[in-house]
C-alpha cells in the first residue's frame, strides 16, 4: 500500500483559524520516527514553527494483533488519550509540550490532530551520547519528574481515560496480566523462529518461575510506557519534555523501571528511582524483552521504512531472552 502524507495545502486552514490570515505556512516537515502517528513541524512565516500530530490510519504503521483483554498497554494512541494524558502530566507538574488546539471533529483534516508547542529537535538521547556533561541536568530534572509521575497514584490500573471515568475493570492482578501478554507473545513468534520454537517450554517455564516470586500488592501510580531518552526533549534552557505521552497509564511503577534501566543504561542510577520490589521488576524487564521481539518482527512484516533497524532490534532480544532460559 501505498502511503500519502500532508501537503502544504492540506493544513493551511488550519493554520489559518489557528494563527489568522496574518501569518503564513511557509514549509511542512514530516518528521521521522513515528510508528503509530504522523508528526510534523510547521514553519511559519515569522519565523516561528509548531508540531502537529496526526493521527490517521495512514500514519499508522502497526497491524492488528491478538492482545490480552485487561492489558492497559495495547491501542495507545489516540488524540483522546493524548490530551487526557497531557492534562494529567501537567497536574502532576510534568513537563509535555504545550498543547494549543485539538481537533477531534475532523474540521480540517480526516483525522484527530492536534498542535503543540515546538520545544525543538534535541532529543536526551543525542546529549547522552554526544554531550553526556549537557545531559547531566535534565537527567536529574527528569528523575524529579518521574519521582513525581511514580507517587502518583490511582485506584485502579488501567489506561488513563478508562481509570478517570470509573471504567476501569480490574479483575486480577497486574503481575498476571504481564504474564498472559508475554506468554502471548511467546506464541507469536515462537513459530517465527526456530531457536525460539525449540526453547519454547524453557522460556515459557521462566517466566511462570518468576511470576512465581512475586508477592500480592495493590499500589498503582502513573507510568508513561515506554519512556527512552528518545522520548525526551530538552529545549535549549536544558529543561527535558517527555513527548509520545499516549500510553500513559496506572500500573506497576517496575514497568516503568524496566524499560528505563534497559534504555538508559549506564545512566540509569542518574535518575534516583523510587524503591523498587525487585522480583517485580526481574519478571516486567523478561517480559519486555519478549514484546521486543514480537512488536518488531510484526512490524517489519510491514511497509515500515526502517524493515531492517526492526529485524536487528528483535535478534539482539531473542539472544537475551535464549541467555536465561
Amino acid at each position: 500500500m501505498a502511503r500519502s502524507f500532508l501537503q502544504p495545502d492540506d493544513v493551511r486552514d488550519l493554520v489559518a483559524e489557528q494563527f489568522g490570515t496574518g501569518r503564513r505556512l511557509t514549509a511542512l516537515d514530516r518528521l521521522t520516527g513515528g510508528t503509530k502517528k504522523g508528526v510534523y513541524r510547521l514553519r511559519l512565516d515569522d519565523g516561528t514553527t509548531v508540531i502537529l500530530y496526526v493521527w490517521a490510519s495512514g500514519e499508522n504503521y502497526w497491524p492488528p494483533s491478538p492482545a490480552v483483554p485487561d492489558d492497559p498497554f495495547t491501542d495507545a494512541s489516540g488524540a483522546e488519550l493524548y490530551a487526557v494524558s497531557q492534562s494529567v502530566l501537567a497536574a502532576a507538574g510534568v513537563r509535555t509540550p504545550r498543547l494549543l488546539a485539538l481537533d477531534r471533529g475532523g474540521r480540517h483534516l480526516d483525522a484527530d490532530v492536534a498542535l503543540v508547542e515546538d520545544v525543538g529537535a534535541v532529543t536526551l538521547e543525542a546529549l547522552m551520547e554526544h554531550d553526556p556533561a549537557a545531559a547531566a541536568e535534565p537527567l536529574s530534572m527528569l528523575g524529579d519528574a518521574l519521582r513525581r509521575m511514580h507517587t502518583t497514584l490511582g485506584p485502579e490500573y488501567g489506561k488513563l481515560v478508562a481509570v478517570t471515568r470509573g471504567e476501569a475493570s480490574r479483575t486480577r492482578r497486574a503481575e498476571d496480566v504481564v504474564v498472559d501478554r508475554a506468554l502471548g507473545h511467546l506464541d507469536a513468534v515462537a513459530t517465527r523462529d526456530a531457536r525460539l520454537g525449540a526453547a519454547y517450554d524453557r522460556i515459557a517455564g521462566h517466566v511462570h518461575r518468576l511470576r512465581g516470586a512475586v508477592t500480592a500488592r495493590e499500589r498503582y501510580a502513573l507510568v508513561h510506557g515506554e519512556l527512552g531518552p528518545d522520548h525526551v526533549l530538552v529545549t535549549p534552557a536544558g529543561e527535558p519534555v517527555v513527548i509520545d505521552v499516549e500510553g500513559l497509564t496506572y500500573f506497576d511503577v517496575e514497568w516503568e523501571h524496566a524499560w528505563l534501566q534497559m534504555r538508559f543504561g549506564a545512566a540509569y542510577p542518574a535518575l534516583r528511582p523510587v524503591d523498587l520490589d525487585p522480583h517485580r521488576l526481574e519478571l516486567y524487564r523478561y517480559a519486555q524483552v519478549l514484546s521486543l521481539i514480537e512488536g518488531p518482527l510484526r512490524i517489519a512484516d510491514t511497509d515500515f521504512p526502517d524493515r531492517q533497524w526492526m529485524l536487528d532490534l528483535a535478534e539482539w532480544n531473542i539472544t537475551k531472552v535464549l541467555a536465561v532460559a
